[in-house]
């Protein structure tokens, strides 16, 4: 393989990263970049629950993980990393099982304790309806509000990382959560470690990516979970560009239609002023008075006296 470090949206590389126990202070590194100060990790906690993806695609995308906040506060984290149909379809009904959880037997009064439910889709795609306003950000975060812009409910909150918006190169990266949406888009292209990535979180990773030091069974495995990816990306990015041809050939017809359309439309439009035009001077011409000729035909009087004007100059 050509390759010195693993591909992040690979399912084998992602668990490598972040889903195993030595890989912890990776994502805690990672997920401290998008969580809000009181809700900062400082331990965390894989989750053994069987909920993790209903479908053999779904459980390649879902990581369901309970956290525990500084603050001692509990909440969700599911990481999806797939291009897939009805992603926030999947994304709120994933998210809605902690909840459902504290259901309780008998009689209950539905009070849900401090259970945080962040969704953190990391994408390798654009949402194709994405409001214009935001097409450009590589953070979305999404809350339940209400008509005032005020939050109904905080403890669901959804974020996504559109990271194709991420293009900074390596000189522009400044915050730590500029280095870990670097290394999600590049890892897999970098020979050498970055002057700028040299940092102990960093450092471990690089280590723990590194294809060379895979035992014959990892790399093996790896390698299959990379021809999956790009695979299954080929063929969702052949099925895009046959739709936007398609799309596109649809436009060219609808717009040629709707011009022609329109030109018949126009040229009628055209004729009726012509024989307007015609009309006012006739009768203009036969001695009809110009405020006479204006109630006649039901048309502003202006109308007809520039046409008596043109008619007397001619």
């Amino acid at each position: 393989m050509k390759d010195k470090y693993i591909n992040l949206f690979t399912d084998f590389g992602f668990k490598k990263i972040f889903g195993e126990e030595t890989s912890k202070a990776h994502l805690i590194s990672f997920l401290n970049t998008l969580l809000p100060a009181h809700h900062q990790i400082s331990e965390l906690e894989f989750s053994q629950h069987e909920h993790q993806g209903a479908t053999a695609l779904d459980r390649k995308a879902i990581f369901d993980l309970y956290c525990t906040s500084s603050t001692g506060e509990f909440f969700i984290v599911e990481l999806q990393k797939a291009k897939q149909n009805f992603f926030r379809d999947r994304s709120v009904f994933y998210a809605t099982f902690p909840i459902q959880q504290q259901a309780q037997r008998g009689e209950w009064n539905f009070r849900l304790s401090a259970v945080y439910t962040y969704t953190i889709g990391i994408l390798d795609f654009i949402f194709d309806d994405e409001d214009s306003a935001c097409v450009n950000d590589v953070v979305h975060r999404v809350q339940l509000k209400n008509q005032h812009n005020q939050v109904f409910y905080d403890k669901l909150t959804f974020i996504y990382l559109t990271l194709p918006n991420f293009t900074k190169t390596e000189d522009e990266l400044e915050t730590l959560q500029d280095k870990w949406f670097f290394l999600f888009r590049h890892l897999h292209e970098l020979d050498q470690i970055p002057p700028r990535l040299r940092e102990k979180v960093f450092l471990s990773l690089f280590e723990k990516a590194s294809i060379a030091k895979f035992q014959p069974a990892e790399r093996q495995a790896y390698e299959s979970s990379l021809k999956y990816y790009r695979d299954l990306k080929n063929v969702i990015d052949t099925a895009h560009d046959e739709g936007r041809e398609e799309g596109r050939a649809e436009g060219i017809a609808e717009g040629i239609a709707k011009g022609r359309a329109e030109g018949i439309e126009e040229g009628i439009k055209k004729g009726e002023r012509q024989a307007e035009r015609k009309m006012i001077s006739t009768l203009l011409e036969n001695g009809m008075a110009p405020e006479a000729v204006a109630v006649a035909l039901k048309i502003p009087l202006l109308a007809v006296l520039e046409i008596s004007q043109k008619t007397s100059s001619a």
